[in-house]
């Protein structure tokens, strides 16, 4: 009920900002709109607000009917079947967090199984039911990671719908020409249109997309407009060429050399040192070459470093950046450039036709043993050479986890990347049998799923061992979170031995052997869960 001892008066166009002044700087210091100052001015203050707010909710003016927009189009792929839909319903309706607290019982985690779900659906080529779209949209929304695949699900219709709610928008910015399909490579006068007239986005798509199929004439659409592109728009083309990168794109790439932009030299410099037969990188393994060597005086031949002393201008030209990090010697800053730019094929010649293990095993003088195996696991990563990559490796059961160049688990997840999916697996399940799973979470990462069978019994087998050892199993929630998600389902029934409460040994953490025994129903739950996923979906969920 509005009270009416002080005249309310209604507040112009813009005064719902100073009664928002008013009510925070307080009546004595600043009369409310419509009110005089003095006792009743509160209660002035309070009763335009009320009556300011009814017209915020409910005064609108009449105006004349906004046009109906247009029908969402067809979706002409196949409608999901009803179990299925169900499942996604299911899956977007859960929310992080919904349990409260560290402990999570038994109850998968449903968001994390969104984006394996939305693969599985998606390479069935099932279209999203209408019905659900807002709620995917809105996953999508909140996590970046969902978008590519929930805008697949949700076709073309998920377009329409965010021309009509800003907070979508990104569906617009993720999908090239806003609904509009990209132009065929024959359709010439739509390709220029676009690539002139679009917006960045878009042209990148485009450019992308001209590049999977026809490379040649993806950079030709490129070289046309590159004097007149911005510096940050060149280095996101330039980087658009790694698709298709081929010995016809070195000419264009060396004139990008010289281009006024530092990022957009680098870029332009890993590129070419990507093409083994390029002259840039011939240029690098004469400097790389000339700054490494095998000393055959000693006892045993050695490796022996010799850092450059400058970086000249035709090092900078090549990408070598002059500034060292702080904390970072020049010297050695320069030549770990120099090395990870050289094609590592022409190291054999050069150290006395060794092979990369061999070279490997060489001692290094003055401390640089460091510096030189880590150049080298970038250039494997960056070069994508495998035989480099196992050499740096070493054996999984070596001390400290790994070969001589590998110093860090990062580094031996790159260069696990560059080996096939058979053989990265098999590398981590003799890491994690010798080493068990204390550092095996971002090894684990780069297998493909769902696990091989080695390796899921290696991830299962260390498990139990820590739990029979009294750990407590948060600290292996990481790796747990992984196999809910990665384990193939079909393990599931091998784990029913482990889902009872153990013994627990006299120096084992209190109540332990329960929360083992509640994260493995858990993982039991979420594979099963999986293969019914499959099933419904009618197929295979990975």
């Amino acid at each position: 009920m509005i009270r009416t001892s002080a005249p309310v008066e209604a507040p112009a166009t813009g005064a719902w900002e100073e009664l928002v002044t008013a009510a925070l700087l307080g009546t004595d210091r600043r009369t409310p709109p419509g009110g005089t100052p003095g006792q009743e001015a509160p209660v002035a203050l309070l009763d335009t607000a009320a009556v300011q707010t009814v017209r915020r909710r409910a005064g609108l003016r009449p105006a004349p009917a906004a046009e109906r927009p247009e029908p969402a189009p067809p979706d002409p792929r196949p409608a999901l079947p009803e179990a299925a839909a169900r499942r996604l319903a299911l899956l977007l309706a859960d929310r992080p967090g919904a349990a409260g607290g560290g402990r999570r019982g038994t109850a998968p985690d449903l968001m994390e199984l969104l984006p394996q779900w939305l693969a599985a659906a998606n390479a069935h080529g099932y279209a999203a039911p209408p019905e659900a779209l807002p709620a995917l949209l809105d996953a999508a929304r909140g996590r970046t990671d969902l978008r590519p695949a929930a805008l697949v699900l949700a076709g073309p219709r998920a377009l329409w719908l965010a021309r009509l709610n800003p907070d979508w928008r990104f569906a617009l910015r993720a999908a090239p020409g806003g609904g509009t399909a990209l132009p065929g490579p024959e359709d010439a006068e739509r390709i220029r249109q676009l690539w002139e007239e679009g917006l960045f986005a878009e042209r990148v798509a485009l450019l992308a997309s001209i590049r999977e199929r026809r490379p040649a004439a993806g950079r030709e659409l490129l070289a046309a407009t590159w004097a007149t592109e911005r510096a940050e728009d060149r280095l996101m083309f330039l980087d658009s060429l790694r698709t298709g990168l081929g010995p016809d794109d070195e000419p264009f790439l060396e004139q990008a050399l010289a281009d006024r932009s530092r990022n957009v030299r680098a870029t332009a410099a890993e590129l070419l040192s990507a093409l083994p037969g390029s002259a840039l990188s011939a240029r690098m393994a004469d400097r790389a070459g000339a700054c490494v060597a095998v000393d055959h005086m000693r006892g045993t031949p050695t490796i022996v470093v010799e850092a450059p002393h400058q970086c000249d201008a035709s090092m900078e030209r090549d990408g070598v950046v002059s500034k060292a990090p702080a904390g970072r010697g020049e010297r050695s800053w320069w030549l770990g450039q120099l090395l990870e730019a050289a094609p590592l094929g022409a190291w054999s010649a050069r150290l006395g036709g060794r092979s990369p293990q061999e070279i490997l095993a060489l001692p290094v003088a003055d401390d640089w043993q460091g510096e030189l195996h880590a150049a080298w696991c970038r250039a494997a990563v960056r070069q994508r050479d495998a035989q480099w990559a196992r050499a740096l490796l070493g054996a999984p059961a070596a001390p400290e986890a790994g070969g001589p160049g590998a110093v860090s688990l990062a580094e031996r997840a790159k260069l696990l990347g560059t080996l096939g999916a058979g053989e990265r697996a098999d590398w981590v399940a003799g890491f994690i049998a010798a080493h068990g799973l204390s550092e095996a979470f971002q090894l684990l990462g780069v297998c493909a799923v769902p696990w091989a069978a080695p390796l899921g019994r290696a991830v299962v087998d260390a498990l139990e061992i820590a739990r029979d050892a009294g750990s407590y199993p948060w600290s292996f929630s990481g790796v747990m979170g992984l196999a809910e998600r990665c384990l193939d389902p079909a393990e599931a029934n091998r784990l029913d031995g482990l889902l009872a409460v153990p013994d627990e040994a006299e120096d084992a953490s209190p109540g332990a052997g329960g929360y083992w025994a509640e994260a493995f129903q858990r993982l039991v739950t979420t594979l099963r869960l999986r293969c019914a996923m499959a099933e419904e979906l009618g197929g295979r969920v990975g």
